[in-house]
């Protein structure tokens, strides 16, 4: 810590207020002089703390370690990307609801894939019944992602997010092959693979392949995006779905960030420089209920990040040191008991995630501990991201919370916990063998048990849960369920098209992809190949798993 006098911390800031401040107004023309108050009071930009030390390293929001935001104008220069987790049933269902979500103001939307397609299995395939569009949109081939895009105005799209992680290489071949069958230039489209496949091993299961296997089809994505598709975004490096599975706020940045040494490790010895992807690489983080903890979280992982990137991987460039989060409202939070007080939960977690600055923001729907979202409730999710963007008034200032000193002290706290945890992690090699030893599953499921443990004896408070829980509200509550003919009309779509496509063409694309992973080559090209051959997930997925094998959890504890 350094002690400085607010004038030369003042003098400091006008100077780079001038320099870096002023080119990128020039960038935003569109940005107000003023903001204000609902009762017209003037609103500073930024706070500046006058009455205490102020800590070097919170410095200015746009500038190392971007502590308080990755540019000096956050909101005022324009709102977050507001998506929704969207997609069920068969691909045509899924365009109606992704078309309607556009139309109320969603500016970009998660295509939510239904589990057998996650786990490379294809809807004809006996062990898909029961589960084919059911959690997501079934999508088995070419014809399905045609469909599932068709008449999208992706003018109005800031991104495009997916749920692929195992078979992430064959999510992005489809939208290339479907972009340029319809003489589109694919880098138009702003797409976002979640590409993380080691979080699957921590905390939700599709995986196919074993880890190292699984890293290394990551690492294609990355190698092909960053010298083909430089607008996308190659990997969203996941700690939400850690959070999910009862990690705590501090292990589930510090695994977030230990895959993503091992990421960008693999990265650099595939020959990739630092400063050609990191900056593209988003972190995918939960949004809970304990608001300055969350806050605080959020604002830990850019200073975090940042030194990362410049400390461990001598980055030189500022984008790749300041740090993309999409945030998503906590889903292992809301409950099935008394489902409308999720709105309230959703809305202090959204707020949340926008008070620590994050990117792009997903919020929950207040049915989703029942099933499958409403469009009723769907709508009221996207609303509570509009109405804080429009109403709240947080949007003014950057950074409103920092200063206070419960957090700034909560922030360095988390820090320090993370950079511990993680260097456990590392002591014992790394992110790819504590998963293949079972470690770091141990770990989140020994804190899940103690989070149980604690809502059972009352120690911590779920209102409709434990607290409060004599409301009968929510017993009648409609359910929103995918029609079974839907599961139907795809397995008959799938065997259609198997029959009717050129078979012998399938084959020999199919055959290339096997010799290309053989020779350990970047796999993208040959499945681009045959993707436009309209081979399906599952063939695909099969040529890899006579190669690579399949991985079974150790199961320790």
């Amino acid at each position: 810590m350094r002690k400085l006098d607010f004038d030369n911390i003042n003098k400091a800031y006008q100077e780079w207020n001038e320099n870096v401040l002023s080119e990128w107004l020039k960038k935003h023309p569109e940005i107000r002089e003023e903001f204000t108050t609902k009762t017209g009071l003037p609103l500073e930009r930024v706070s500046i703390p006058k009455d205490h030390n102020y800590l070097e390293n919170i410095n200015f929001p746009g500038q190392f370690p971007f502590t308080r935001g990755i540019n000096p104008t956050m909101y005022r220069s324009e709102y977050w990307v507001m998506g929704q987790y969207s997609g069920f049933a068969s691909a045509k269902e899924a365009n109606k609801r992704l078309k309607y979500l556009i139309d109320q103001g969603q500016t970009g939307f998660s295509i939510a894939l239904d589990l057998p397609t996650q786990m490379g299995i294809d809807s004809d395939n006996d062990k898909s019944v029961g589960e084919v569009g059911r959690v997501g949109v079934a999508m088995d081939s070419l014809q399905d992602i045609e469909e599932l895009l068709e008449g999208i105005p992706f003018e109005k799209v800031k991104q495009i997010r997916t749920t692929a992680n195992a078979i992430s290489p064959i999510a992005l071949a489809m939208i290339v092959a479907f972009a340029e069958k319809n003489n589109i230039d694919p880098n138009s489209i702003r797409v976002l693979i979640q590409n993380d496949i080691l979080k699957e091993f921590l905390g939700r299961g599709t995986y196919i392949y074993p880890p190292k296997q699984s890293v290394k089809l990551s690492i294609d994505v990355i190698e092909y995006t960053s010298k083909h598709l430089p607008n996308w975004v190659p990997m969203a490096i996941c700690g939400y779905h850690i959070r999910d599975s009862g990690s705590t706020a501090v292990q589930e940045l510090a695994y977030t960030f230990a895959n993503a040494i091992a990421y960008i490790e693999e990265a650099l010895n595939r020959g990739l420089d630092i400063d050609d992807f990191a900056s593209k690489l988003f972190t995918f983080l939960a949004a809970d209920m304990d608001i300055f903890e969350e806050a605080a979280k959020f604002r830990a992982a850019r200073r975090i990040w940042a030194k990362l990137m410049k400390e461990r991987f001598n980055s030189e460039k500022d984008e790749c040191m300041a740090l993309n989060i999409f945030a998503y409202t906590l889903g292992g939070s809301l409950t099935s008991q008394q489902p409308l007080n999720n709105i309230v939960r959703v809305t202090l977690q959204a707020l949340t995630a926008v008070m620590g600055g994050v990117q792009v923001l997903a919020t929950s729907s207040y049915d989703e501990a029942l099933g499958l979202p409403s469009e009723k409730a769907v709508t009221t999710a996207l609303r509570t991201q509009q109405i804080i963007a429009y109403e709240s008034g947080v949007t003014g200032m950057v950074d409103p919370l920092g200063g206070s000193h419960a957090l700034e002290s909560l922030t360095d706290q988390l820090e320090q916990e993370v950079e511990t945890e993680l260097n456990k992690i590392e002591s014992l090699g790394g992110a790819i063998t504590s998963i293949e030893n079972g470690i770091i599953q141990k770990r989140i499921s020994d804190s899940a048990y103690e989070y149980q443990k604690r809502m059972e004896t009352g120690d911590r408070s779920v209102v409709g849960v434990n607290k409060f829980c004599h409301s009968e509200e929510g017993s009648e509550m409609p359910v929103f369920k995918v029609s079974p003919v839907a599961e139907k009309e795809q397995r008959e779509r799938v065997k259609n098209l198997k029959n009717n496509r050129e078979n012998d063409k399938v084959r020999k694309c199919l055959d290339q992809i096997k010799i290309a992973a053989e020779k350990e080559e970047n796999l993208i090209p040959s499945i681009i190949d045959s993707i436009k051959n309209y081979a399906t997930v599952e063939e695909i997925s099969n040529v890899l798993r006579e190669v690579y094998g399949t991985y079974k959890d150790p199961a320790v504890f």
